[in-house]
């Protein structure tokens, strides 16, 4: 995963435009039943972000950290490519595909699409 997120910044700066740049991202997701808590899941991403004309685009990655509760904490890799573009001056549209490893099992996977409206 490390290796791919190096070639992606690579390749990112070689066509780099102006507004484009590296950010981190940290976000911790909660899992709850009622009220009885599931999991927490720590992403500590290191992105690339930047525009291509009306497009605007991310790619991030990096470990997740997380467990079950009541059950060891692990260390997992997870990724996301995601875009908008503006529609219209009042509506932009966006998506996200995520992949991350899962210890002993296949691959998850995740789509997000959606859409802005400004008031």
């Amino acid at each position: 995963m490390k290796s791919i997120a190096l070639a992606l910044a690579t390749l990112s700066f070689a066509s780099a435009p102006a507004m484009a740049g590296i950010y981190v991202n940290a976000e911790s997701r909660a899992s709850y039943s009622g009220n009885d808590y599931q999991s927490r899941d720590t992403d500590l991403h290191i992105g690339y972000e930047g525009d291509l004309g009306k497009l605007g685009y991310y790619v991030q990655g990096g470990p997740t950290f997380g467990g079950a509760d009541g059950v060891d904490g692990n260390t997992e890799y997870s990724g996301k490519l995601g875009g908008s573009v503006a529609a219209s001056e009042k509506i932009d549209v966006y998506g996200e595909v995520s992949v991350a490893t899962v210890e002993d099992a296949d691959k998850a996977y995740g789509t997000k699409i959606g859409a802005k409206f400004k008031f």
